[in-house]
C-alpha cells in the first residue's frame, strides 16, 4: 500500500505543477489580450516543455503572424545544421597578368569575395577594416609590385545582383540595419554620419562622414528637431546608386552618430585598397571597378594569374553570436545566400529561404505553410511565421552538440534568454526559461496590429513572460 501511494505521489506532484503552470500562463494571456492595446492586435503565445516538446500552453499557435527579427532564431539554427558551427568564407587576393623587371603589373589586383559577413568588421580582432588592408598592401609590397597598370576589381559575382530581399522597405534599405548582403560586404556596408542641430525646425548641419564617403552624393534634407524627439533621421538610397537622400529630424539635444547602408560595398572595399597603396606610394593607373559593372558592360573578368593572401573568416558560430545579440540583419541575409551557394542553388535569398523550409519539414514535420519567410533575417513585414513551429524547432535544437553555442548567442531581457523583435506595430520574443519550479521551457510569443507605447505594451508582454518563472 505504502508503495502505492508513493507512486501516486511520484505522477501526481509533476502533474499539478504542469496543470498550475499552465493555468498562470493561461491567466496571464487572458488578462494580456484583453487590454486596450490589443484591441485591434493579433497576438499568439505557444509553450512547450523544452526536454519532452510536450504543448504546455499555446493560443493561436497556428496562427501566421509577423515575426521580427526572432526569425533570426530559425535562421541560424538553420545555418548551424547546413553549414557547421565551425564553418567559415574565404576572401582571396591576387592577381591577373604578370609583373615586369621594374616592378609594374601588366594586370590587374583581384579581390575575390566568398561571401564573408564579417570582413572590415570592428567586431572580431582578425577581420577588423585597418589589420585587412594593411595586410593586404605588405601583401602586394613582398611581390615586388610598384605600381599596377590595370585596375584594382572587386570580384563581386558570388552572391549576384541581389542585393535585397523583396519585401524590405524603401525607408529601411538606407539605413544601416538595412544594409545587404554582397559577395564582398565590407565593414558591415555602412557608414557614420555626425550632425550639428541648429535652431528647432532649422537644417540640421551635416558636419562629416566616417569614413569619407566622397564620392557619394548625399544630399541632407534634416530638420532640427525640438528637445526630446532624439533620431528620426533616414537615408534614402537604392543599391549600387551614388545618391543618398537623408530626411527627417535630429533631436536639438542629441549627441548621436546616424548610421547609414553603403549602396555599394565591393566598390567602396576597392576604394578603400587603392587609398591605401597611394599612401605606400604604389598607383593604381586606371582605377577602381565592380565585376558586377564589368559584367553590364559585358567585359570579362580574367581570372588571377596568382592568388597572394587568404583571409579567413570568424567561424559560423562566432558570427552566430553577434547576429542574435546585435540583431544584424545584414548576417541574415549572408546565412541564407550562403546555404542556397553550398547546397548547390541558384544564390538567391528566395532559394535559400526555400531550403531553410525544406529542412525544417524534413527534419521535425515542420509545415512549410507555417513559415512563410521573405529574409533571413525578419525585417520585411511581409513574413509570416507561427509561434508553434518556431517553438518546435527551438525545442529541437536542445540535443545538438553545439546547443550551448546556439543558447549563448541570445541576448537576455526580462532575465530570459530570448530572441527579441521589432518593426512597424509588431513585437516578439522566443527564446528558453525554466520555471521555479524547475519545468524547462521553449516559447515564442508575437503580437501585430498592436495601439499605443510600444514601452508599454513590451512590458505587459513582460508580465504574460513572468508567468513562465
Amino acid at each position: 500500500m505504502k508503495n502505492f501511494l508513493f507512486l501516486i505521489l511520484v505522477f501526481f506532484i509533476p502533474s499539478a505543477h504542469a496543470q498550475g503552470l499552465k493555468q498562470k500562463i493561461e491567466n496571464a494571456y487572458k488578462t494580456f489580450e484583453s487590454d486596450p492595446q490589443m484591441r485591434y492586435a493579433s497576438s499568439s503565445l505557444s509553450v512547450l516543455n523544452a526536454e519532452t516538446g510536450d504543448v504546455i500552453y499555446s493560443a493561436n499557435g497556428n496562427t501566421g503572424l509577423a515575426s521580427a527579427s526572432t526569425l533570426k532564431t530559425i535562421t541560424s539554427a538553420s545555418a548551424y545544421h547546413i553549414l557547421g558551427k565551425d564553418f567559415t568564407w574565404e576572401t582571396t587576393l591576387g592577381y591577373s597578368g604578370s609583373i615586369s623587371a621594374n616592378g609594374t603589373l601588366n594586370g590587374d589586383i583581384i579581390i575575390t569575395g566568398g561571401g564573408d559577413p564579417a570582413l572590415g568588421s570592428d567586431r572580431y580582432d582578425q577581420s577588423r577594416s585597418d589589420m585587412i588592408l594593411r595586410k593586404w598592401v605588405d601583401a602586394l609590397t613582398r611581390t615586388g609590385i610598384k605600381n599596377i597598370a590595370g585596375q584594382i576589381i572587386a570580384d563581386d559575382s558570388l552572391f549576384g545582383t541581389e542585393t535585397m530581399p523583396g519585401g524590405w522597405t524603401w525607408q529601411d534599405m538606407g539605413n544601416y540595419y538595412g544594409a545587404g548582403p554582397s559577395s564582398l560586404t565590407w565593414r558591415e556596408n555602412q557608414f557614420d554620419m555626425h550632425f550639428k542641430p541648429g535652431r528647432v525646425g532649422e537644417p540640421a548641419e551635416l558636419l562629416r562622414t566616417d569614413p569619407e564617403m566622397s564620392y557619394l552624393k548625399i544630399v541632407n534634407e534634416v530638420k532640427t528637431g525640438a528637445p526630446g524627439t532624439g533620431d528620426n533621421v533616414y537615408a534614402y538610397s537604392a543599391p549600387f546608386s551614388t545618391v543618398v537622400y537623408l530626411r527627417g529630424t535630429y533631436g536639438v539635444d542629441l549627441k548621436k552618430v546616424i548610421s547609414a547602408s553603403v549602396p555599394d560595398p565591393a566598390y567602396d572595399l576597392a576604394y578603400r585598397l587603392q587609398n591605401k597603396l597611394r599612401q605606400s606610394d604604389i598607383q593604381v593607373e586606371n582605377g577602381v571597378i565592380t565585376a558586377r559593372v564589368l559584367a553590364s558592360n559585358r567585359k570579362p573578368l580574367l581570372p588571377q594569374t596568382k592568388i597572394i593572401s587568404v583571409h579567413i573568416s570568424p567561424p559560423l558560430h562566432e558570427i552566430v553570436y553577434w547576429f542574435n545579440q546585435k540583431s544584424i540583419n545584414l548576417f541574415g541575409e549572408h546565412l541564407i545566400k550562403t546555404i542556397a551557394w553550398k547546397e548547390g542553388k541558384d544564390v538567391t535569398i528566395s532559394q535559400g529561404t526555400e531550403l531553410v523550409k525544406d529542412f525544417w519539414s524534413k527534419k521535425i514535420g515542420i509545415d512549410p505553410a507555417s513559415m512563410n519567410i521573405y529574409d533571413g533575417s525578419g525585417l520585411s513585414p511581409a513574413n509570416r511565421v507561427t509561434t508553434m513551429a518556431m517553438a518546435r524547432i527551438l525545442q529541437s535544437l536542445k540535443k545538438e552538440i553545439w546547443f550551448d553555442n546556439y543558447f549563448n548567442s541570445l541576448p537576455q531581457y526580462n532575465n530570459m534568454k530570448m530572441k527579441s523583435g521589432t518593426i512597424s506595430d509588431v513585437i516578439a520574443y522566443t527564446g528558453y526559461h525554466t520555471s521555479a519550479s524547475g519545468t524547462p521551457m521553449v516559447f515564442s510569443f508575437m503580437i501585430n496590429n498592436y495601439n499605443g507605447s510600444s514601452s508599454a505594451i513590451r512590458q505587459k508582454m513582460f508580465r504574460v513572460l513572468n508567468a513562465l518563472k
